[in-house]
């Protein structure tokens, strides 16, 4: 192996600086802030600390599942009110939970392809304002009442109001639908365990480990990425809410399966939180670095998109990751740390264990053997989903900064961050320190 991996970039695409929110649990009713009131705090601790004005950019580029409804076009919305000015364009992505990975992948792209020089780039989820909706037969009885002109025939109207009528649809809850396959996120977490044989021990195991991680990272101040957040009451936000220093196995162990009851393993305990977040990065050039004085976290070497079986959707990192390692020659070895976000403990386990089995990887990956184990001391260090939340739009945003920060802590080289992607997708990306 030579020290610097070769870049599938035309031109050098560099990771100059980053900045999160605390990943705010969500608990029942709206959150203090909207998806763009997290991503502009966000974005206006980490332009604080930069030479050059936020005008400079080249492009905003944001991920983002559930923008809210004055927030159309939401990245355009965070860009004005950072200040970037009306000149700079900007422009919403969705992969739904790589959003934010998306995000990236598009301003390398366009550094890459010297379309921009310097962007800023990154997700936002604020899950705890998803939208509920009327359902059809209210649309239909809206239309109606609408459309009648006299009082007569509004009286018609409202007699035909049917308690069905007011039955909302919640956003979050379908959107956590795959619908081309009738399963919940849940329940294709379900299969998984099924399928690698991951035991109910096994998940709150590994749920436990990652608030104990969580909660190691914020005791040793290792998680520097995060920018307080202050709402408009005078209260200050400046850790993830979501971290349960007293979780033990007991605990975890009482908790009743949430998707395929009663029999199912996935429980409240072993999956991802459901949060609100933000994360931004700033994406620049070899020029923009020297014109700038800029000194990088690190660099983008490579990436991949792939799809599978949305049924099986949380092995979406397995596919994606597989590839990067071929194109560049890399051995599981060779990559000192790895993030792969956990949607479920359940759908990491059933990653790390596809990798290990020769006929999964032959068959489904075209390895001609297994691929190899990766090293649970390697391995989202610092806590994830499970533990600090998972809004869909940041985590792909979040997974890449914090990656960067456990390469620099450790004095290490290599790095890829994953996700699994509801639909039956899963993204990586391949980074290295400067």
């Amino acid at each position: 192996m030579t020290d610097q991996t070769p870049s599938r970039l035309r031109r050098p695409v560099y990771i100059v600086d980053g900045s999160r929110t605390p990943f705010l649990k969500v608990k029942g009713r709206p959150g203090p802030f909207t998806a763009s009131d997290l991503a502009v705090q966000a974005g206006r601790a980490l332009l604080a600390r930069q030479p050059f004005e936020a005008s400079t950019f080249d492009e905003v580029i944001v991920g983002c599942m559930m923008p809210g409804p004055d927030e159309a076009n939401v990245a355009r919305v965070i860009a004005l009110r950072l200040g970037c000015g009306k000149t700079v364009p900007a422009w919403t992505v969705q992969r739904n939970c790589a959003s934010g990975l998306q995000a990236l992948d598009c301003a390398a792209d366009d550094i890459s392809n010297s379309r921009s020089e310097l962007v800023l780039a990154g997700g936002v989820e604020s899950m705890s304002h998803a939208p509920v909706l009327f359902n059809h037969d209210m649309v239909g009885w809206l239309a109606d009442l609408n459309a009648a002109k006299t009082f007569g025939a509004k009286l018609g109207v409202f007699s035909k109001l049917r308690l069905k009528h007011l039955s909302p649809v919640i956003g979050l809850l379908r959107g956590l639908t795959d619908h081309t396959v009738g399963l919940s996120m849940g329940q294709t977490a379900e299969i998984l365990a099924q399928r690698f044989n991951v035991t109910r021990e096994d998940m709150d195991q590994y749920a436990m480990e990652s608030h104990q991680r969580l909660a190691h990272a914020q005791d040793s101040g290792y998680l520097n990425e995060i920018a307080t957040l202050y709402d408009t009451a005078g209260n200050h936000y400046s850790a993830d809410d979501g971290l349960r220093r007293d979780t033990d196995m007991p605990r975890l162990a009482k908790l009743k399966p949430v998707f395929d009851r009663p029999f199912g393993k996935v429980t409240a305990g072993n999956s991802a939180q459901v949060t609100d977040g933000a994360a931004m990065l700033i994406l620049a050039s070899e020029a923009a670095v020297k014109k700038h004085h800029l000194k990088p976290l690190g660099r983008i070497i490579d990436s991949q998109w792939a799809g599978l079986d949305p049924a099986q959707m949380g092995l979406g990192p397995a596919h994606a990751m597989a590839p990067i390692l071929q194109r560049q020659k890399l051995a599981v070895s060779d990559v000192d740390y790895w993030e792969i976000n956990e949607a479920f403990a359940t759908q990491v386990l059933a990653c790390v264990r596809a990798w290990q089995d020769a006929a999964y990887c032959r068959t489904e990956l075209a390895f001609n053997d297994a691929i190899g184990k990766i090293p649970r001391e390697r391995l989202n260090v610092d806590g994830g989903g499970v533990s600090l939340g998972h809004p869909v739009g940041a985590s792909g945003a979040r997974v890449v900064l914090h990656l960067l920060n456990v390469l620099k802590r450790n004095n290490a080289k290599r790095g890829i961050a994953s996700l699994c992607i509801g639909g039956g997708q899963g993204g990586a990306m391949l980074i290295e320190t400067v």
